[in-house]
């Protein structure tokens, strides 16, 4: 795996394999959560979760299954309003703004907050009309030659460009796994969002399309603040500069990367990072 523009600050054996930390950089948070809770009908998922993640920097949010990891991600672009039943409480500030008020359009608010999700999930269309949807949608190109410039420079960001531009008009589903799922970030992209949502990006792809993806992610994280849910520690520990561990809903402890993997304060970080749970 490349570590490309990361500045290695110490290796950390997880296993068999050792994993190089990489120093955070300094920056204000992009996404600010205060006291955030979940409820599905009477059952509550999230207990008052309070999280900064910062832009131009990846958060990684680890756990056991069930924990709450992907409920609070869905909070960010507000992908709960459509599970019936469930009520979010607590505040969710993006630039300071709070993105639960009734004047904030939650389409507007999912094309600042672009989501990729486990599974990649091109639509039934060719490659181009893949990522040119949201652009269409959202009249982002006024000419077809804006739109043939928005979707070749979203591929060339997502890495695909070059595996893709002779056959444009094939269907975005005769794309190998990891193609799709860099098919699946170029749509996401090209809308211009601030903040790129990632539920276990690669949980379903060969080592080979997951050490692409996790350059990509490194590649991307110097424009966009990039939240990633994963449950391989190895993986957290190598695209994040910082990292939240989550447990029964509750945030249990949150830091650099670095400080999580190698001093967590916590005993059940500790527990869980040496694998004694999950």
């Amino acid at each position: 795996m490349v570590m490309s523009r990361m500045e290695p600050i110490t290796q950390l054996r997880m296993g068999e394999a050792v994993v190089t930390a990489v120093k955070p950089p300094h920056n204000e948070p992009k996404v600010r959560a205060k006291a955030v809770s979940v409820f599905y009908g009477d059952k509550q998922a999230l207990f008052d979760v309070s999280l900064d993640m910062p832009e131009k920097a990846v958060t990684a949010l680890i756990g056991p299954s069930g924990c709450g990891k992907s409920t609070f991600l869905r909070c960010m672009n507000r992908m709960n309003d459509t599970i019936e039943g469930c009520r979010v409480v607590g505040e969710i500030e993006i630039d300071g703004e709070d993105i639960n008020q009734k004047s904030i359009d939650p389409v507007l608010l999912r094309a600042r907050v672009g989501m990729v999700f486990q599974k990649p999930n091109p639509f039934p269309k060719t490659i181009f009309d893949n990522v040119a949807y949201g652009a269409r949608i959202h009249g982002l190109a006024s000419s077809k030659k804006e739109m043939e410039e928005i979707v070749e420079k979203s591929l060339e960001r997502a890495g695909l460009w070059n595996e893709v531009k002779d056959r444009l008009h094939a269907p975005g589903t005769s794309l190998s796994g990891g193609q799709q799922q860099r098919l699946v970030i170029a749509r996401a992209i090209a809308v211009s969002p601030e903040i790129i949502l990632m539920d276990e990006p690669c949980s379903a792809l060969d080592p080979i399309a997951t050490a692409k993806i996790e350059e990509l992610i490194d590649e991307l994280r110097s424009n966009y603040c990039i939240v990633i849910v994963t449950h391989s520690m190895a993986q957290a520990a190598r695209v994040s500069q910082h990292t939240a561990f989550f447990h029964l809903g509750k945030l249990i402890e949150t830091g650099q990367t670095e400080m999580i993997f190698t001093n967590p304060r916590d005993p059940r970080t500790q527990d869980y990072i040496t694998g004694r749970f999950g």
